[in-house]
């Protein structure tokens, strides 16, 4: 394989010394082992336009000199920042890091490299969408047709001869696997090898997405395989399915409950279901809801549902990493408007466009967007969108040939943005492409692979031996399950018999479902969602503080509630932690009931004194008893997922 080469060839071709660098870093100004410069840039080479974008540009070097060859990490997108995942790039590409220099830039139109604006794209605009784009295209005038991934590709070689380097090793994620791709067609000689995360294809991302829609029924069978959803579904597709089917009649309503505790009507669309699974790429506690959520809403219990979707509208407003996470909206219609391949000339009139749209779909065998229907291929933005976008730039380039490089290829099994099947067509292209599936895993596979299979994988492709494929692991967010809808659905906690078992299982229930609602809304932000504020499942609310949840009858199951204050910590397993809690309503035996991180519930419930240990073991042994379904609460981790989109 062509990996096993690598530091032969390394030998053969190294030259007496690397050009010289006409970069003149310096230190950054927020203080890290990084340095930093600008390299300006024409804005158009055609020299149809006037005028040059300064790319903001960090570098740390392997040595104390610069090294011969580079690793450029490129973010996703397009539209996200590079720069303020620096610290988090050098970590991910770590094992690449030891005898080469890491350079990371923020692409043209992003971040600190001149980051497009457009006031009709803000949220206060009271314009269509339609009318939104075209005064979008209007504000940023024939400029916007020089923010396209040739022009990026173009970007990094001038980097790349400004800093001096030889060859390139291109670390890319989602959006940025294209423009790695477009580089190595255009400049073969400069690459290295290529580290490909969650792959776009090169004439990619299809206009229909029909590639999501095709790898929701693999994702879903792989999130309820070895009989996690039993209790759940017997089908999590077919349940999404039927959803779907009812969702294009007639929307779902039901109540959720409001920070406040006030119950609250809300509706759901297929569009909204839609993109609660697609959100479920990046959020893996949002997709453990999903299954036991859709299956209740066929049920006749519309809340699970409804409130995931409330959830994400709870996060707080100022996010730990809100820099690092943010796409530049104005930069993301810009680069995808102009070069996707729409089903359109790209000088028709908006008329014109949707016939052309509309014969597209329909010529798509319908089963392609299984579980949903063919209207859903127009749900993902780009064509409602790009429809009224008049382009500026010509058509991309054609497809070139992909060098024969070692390249690295890692996919998510739970990934709908750049799935698995795009992967594929990839390493189809590379002679001895290596590519590693990495199973319960979502979009961004090095920031959000909790079984660590891909870091070892990179150790072992840097290392220039074959990457084995990934160990059957746990799924450390495995699909949660199906709230029940009364006290008589609960069994007795193992030891505490009668209506004080139920009422500490409805407890210890409703303790779990806190801490899953943290994590699905904290994983977005980063750690800790500190002030969030939202309801219960039924009833009730929390407010997260920096190292509390304060909970004011907050309820999951009807009838029982439970209020007071549990740290953060506890919530998260720290050793030592401890709270009290009171334990109320109609269907209840209230109470008091103490609470410790090692699983050790202790109080009194309707007058009876209890003191109890709870494991998965018990848990496991309730069940075979026949006493309900009631796995032990789950250590959900909180990481920091500092992602490239």
């Amino acid at each position: 394989m062509l990996v096993a080469l690598l530091p032969v060839l390394a030998l053969l071709s190294w030259p007496a010394a690397s050009t010289a660098s006409s970069l003149p870093f310096g230190p950054c100004a927020k203080g890290t082992v990084f340095s930093c410069t600008t390299l300006a840039v024409p804005l158009d080479r055609t020299e149809r336009l006037p005028g040059t974008i300064s790319l903001s540009v960090e570098r740390r070097l392997a040595g104390s000199t610069p090294s011969r060859d580079a690793v450029v990490a490129l973010a996703g997108g397009p539209g996200q920042a590079a720069t303020p995942l620096a610290e988090f790039i050098a970590q991910a590409i770590a094992p690449a890091l030891s005898t080469r220099d890491l350079l990371v830039f923020d692409q043209r139109g992003t971040g600190a490299s001149g980051a497009l604006r457009c006031d009709a794209l803000t949220s206060n605009s009271r314009l269509s969408l339609g009318e939104a784009m075209e005064r979008c295209a209007g504000e940023l005038g024939p400029a916007r047709g020089s923010y396209t991934t040739s022009e990026s590709v173009a970007d990094i070689e001038a980097l790349r001869q400004a800093g001096g380097y030889e060859k390139l090793v291109l670390y890319g994620t989602s959006y940025g696997t294209k423009v790695a791709l477009e580089y190595a067609e255009r400049y073969p000689q400069n690459v290295e090898a290529l580290v490909l995360d969650s792959t776009e294809t090169p004439a990619g991302p299809e206009a229909f997405r029909v590639s999501t829609f095709k790898a929701m029924t693999p994702a879903l069978l792989e999130l309820c395989s070895h009989g996690a959803c039993n209790g759940v579904t017997t089908s999590p597709v077919a349940d999404v399915a039927r959803l779907v089917n009812r969702l294009d009649v007639r929307r779902l309503t039901g109540v959720v409950y409001d920070p406040q505790g006030k119950p609250v009507k809300l509706s759901l669309t297929s569009p909204v279901l839609y993109k609660l699974l697609l959100a479920g790429d990046l959020d893996p506690a949002l997709r453990a809801e999903m299954p036991a959520a859709v299956h209740a809403a066929l049920a006749g219990d519309p809340s699970p549902l409804l409130r995931i979707e409330a959830l994400g509208a709870s996060a707080p407003s100022t996010r730990p990493n809100e820099e690092s996470n943010t796409v530049d909206e104005a930069l993301y219609f810009a680069t995808s408007c102009e070069e996707t391949p729409f089903p359109w000339g790209r000088t028709a009139p908006v008329s014109t466009r949707e016939n052309e749209v509309e014969a597209a779909l329909s010529a798509v065998p319908a089963s392609s967007f299984y579980p949903f229907s063919p209207a859903s291929g127009l749900l993902y933005e780009s064509i409602p969108a790009c429809i009224s976008w008049p382009d500026a730039a010509p058509a991309p380039p054609a497809e070139a040939p992909l060098p024969d490089v070692p390249t690295l290829i890692l996919s998510g099994g739970q990934d709908l943005r750049t799935p698995t099947e795009n992967a594929r067509t990839v390493a189809k292209l590379i002679p001895d492409a290596q590519l590693l599936v990495v199973p319960y895993t979502g979009h961004s596979v090095i920031g959000s692979d909790l079984s660590e299979c891909s870091h070892v994988a990179l150790v072992a492709f840097f290392a220039a031996t074959p990457v084995g494929s990934c160990r059957s692991s746990a799924n450390d967010f495995a699909p949660t399950p199906s709230a029940p809808r009364s006290l008589a659905n609960v069994p007795s906690t193992p030891g505490v018999a009668g209506a004080p078992g139920r009422t500490l299982t409805a407890a210890v229930d409703s303790i779990r479902d806190l801490e899953h609602a943290i994590v699905l809304i904290g994983i977005n932000v980063g750690g800790v969602p500190v002030g969030a504020h939202f309801g219960g499942l039924r009833g009730g609310d929390v407010r997260i503080t920096k190292t509390t949840a304060v909970l004011s009858r907050y309820s999951y199951i009807p009838g029982v509630q439970i209020s007071g204050t549990i740290s953060t910590s506890l919530l998260l397993r720290s050793k030592g932690s401890t709270a009290t809690i009171t334990v109320s309503g109609s269907a209840a035996a209230a109470g008091q009931l103490r609470v410790s991180s090692a699983h050790h519930f202790s109080g009194v419930l309707g007058g009876h004194a209890f003191s109890v240990h709870l494991t998965a073991t018990t848990a496991r042994a309730a069940q075979s008893r026949g006493e309900g379904e009631w796995p032990a609460p789950s250590s959900f981790p909180l990481p920091g997922l500092a992602r490239l989109r």
